[in-house]
């Protein structure tokens, strides 16, 4: 048996600790582990109500409660490195079929119960419904069926030989829910967190309090944790400004800068997400792949960054944020801006002045950023003398159409990008089966190939590194996805009399370890 507790994780530690940290250590303060932090209550302005308190309902509206009212089994430094929290070790079997995980014993609910393995048998049960599991159910595909030996044990046995980072991934993403109130966790939370619910006004505001049972030595440090729901950026930014907030979670790129400058902190995590152009190959002109490549040479990444988002962010070709295993920034050199390589593909394309005009751009009219870098995509085809129309839609309209893969190409952002590669296929654009935009069957099978490779490849570090190179390599000769940058979700901007902060390998808020200065 390996344990994975004692042992730095095969190829992470090289090449994570390397590649994610000027990402992101830039614009992180130092943590105040030697400062004394006052409690209090701490006011923080969100842009969105939450859908609801079940954690597997992993949408960005909820990322301001879900670690605070949760824990899960590990954790991720923002190296990428895994850490013991409601597990204190795991054994990764000798043949990768399978993993032990050891549950602390000092941990209860909300309720007062305490933690055990039928708890998280129990959310495990959860996850693999693909009704109930919502976000972590795709996550569940490599599992097999699962033992709990004990009240502190849980076994997880796996369909297939699996690498010790996707089942770290797992790990990551399971949050134990009580068994007692899974059915109700969409309205009543019932986790382990460092907060318990106190009071909601729909729309209006959430108010948590600190968990008086909470298993971590000295946290929280903030007594209340109240957050109030602004309509739009400007409004929370004010309220900031003025005195009436301590923090806005979750602002714009724009509004961050311009605070910053202000003189209040800016914090950003290394769990970004990456903005992607998605095509429909399946329909013309996207069918034709010379077409399709002349994309990864006509979209200007850095005047995208600097005009859609501030410069927060870096040029990516792949999609893959700096802290992911398959991160190559060889990729964003190679296939930079450059119009006369764009122009010589699309001659070889074949294609006619009508045949490439005969599509729209589909855009997210309601957000500002979208709506920009299409602008700049359009103006760069315009300069190919390729003129076409963009296809401006709001809300659901939009999502209906995305979700449907009822588009020729569109901007979205995709996320998991800093996690094992094949987590990308939780996406919509780079799923293997059940595309919404490709259909089945897959019109690129090399790409299934190149998913299932990284699945099944447990060798030596070079035998992982081909894999991701492979991946790597198909994804841009397909090209029916092409990232422009990374960007950031979870943007924390806070008074400077806040310190203590914790950044989450997803860019969730973490409070507990945040506290006012003396």
């Amino acid at each position: 048996m390996k344990n994975a507790f004692l042992r730095p994780i095969r190829l992470l530690g090289v090449l994570l600790a390397v590649a994610a940290a000027p990402a992101f250590l830039a614009a992180m303060p130092a943590r105040a582990q030697a400062e004394q932090l006052q409690g209090g209550t701490l006011r923080v302005a969100v842009l969105a109500d939450m859908t609801n308190f079940d954690p597997m309902q992993f949408s960005t509206v909820n990322f301001p409660l879900i670690k605070n009212l949760y824990d899960s089994l590990i954790e991720y430094t923002p190296e990428g490195e895994a850490v013991a929290s409601l597990a204190t070790a795991w054994t990764v079997a000798d043949d990768n079929m399978s993993v032990s995980v050891t549950l602390r014993d000092d941990v209860k609910f909300h309720s007062g119960a305490a933690l055990t393995s039928a708890d998280v048998a129990a959310t495990l049960a959860k996850a693999a419904d693909p009704e109930k599991g919502k976000n972590v159910y795709a996550t569940m595909a490599i599992v097999k069926d699962w033992v709990t030996p004990d009240d502190r044990t849980v076994v997880i046995n796996f369909k297939a030989p699996t690498p010790d980072r996707q089942m770290l991934d797992l790990l990551q993403f399971v949050m134990p829910i009580e068994a007692a109130g899974i059915d109700t966790v969409e309205t009543v939370p019932a986790g382990t967190g460092p907060y318990t619910f106190d009071s909601r006004a729909v729309g209006q505001s959430i108010v948590l309090k600190a968990n008086a049972d909470y298993w971590r030595e000295g946290e929280p440090t903030i007594g209340e944790l109240r957050f109030t729901i602004f309509s739009d950026d400007a409004s929370a930014s004010a309220a900031l400004e003025s005195g009436g907030m301590d923090m806005v979670y979750g602002g714009t790129a724009r509004s961050a800068v311009r605070l910053k400058d202000a003189g209040y902190q800016l914090i950003r995590g290394p769990g970004p997400l990456v903005q992607v152009f998605r095509i429909n190959a399946t329909q013309a002109p996207f069918d034709n792949a010379k077409f399709r490549q002349a994309f990864n040479y006509l979209l200007d990444r850095e005047g995208i960054l600097r005009v859609g988002y501030a410069g927060l962010g870096q040029p990516v070709a792949l999609p893959w944020a700096p802290a992911g295993p398959a991160f190559d920034s060889s990729y964003t050199e190679n296939y930079a801006f450059n119009l006369d390589k764009a122009r010589e593909l699309i001659a070889e394309s074949g294609l006619s002045q009508a045949e490439m005009e005969d599509w729209k751009l589909l855009v997210y009219s309601t957000d500002a950023a979208s709506v920009t870098i299409s602008q700049i995509v359009q103006a760069a085809l315009a300069d190919l003398d390729v003129n076409i129309e963009l296809d401006l839609r709001e809300g659901s309209e939009y999502v209906e159409a995305q979700l449907s893969g009822d588009y020729k190409a569109t901007f979205g952002g995709v996320g998991n990008i800093q996690k094992f590669p094949s987590r990308v296929a939780t996406n919509s654009i780079y799923r293997t089966a059940n595309n919404p935009v490709l259909k089945d069957p897959h019109p690129f099978p090399d790409y299934v190939a190149a998913i299932e490779r990284v699945n099944t490849t447990l060798g030596s570090v070079e035998e992982v590194k081909a894999a991701y190179d492979n991946l790597n390599k198909v994804l841009v000769e397909s090209s029916f996805a092409i990232p422009t940058n990374s960007y950031d979700i979870g943007l924390i901007v806070a008074s400077p009399k806040l310190s203590g902060f914790t950044l989450d390998i997803d860019n969730l808020l973490v409070a507990r370890t945040i506290g006012f200065k003396e």
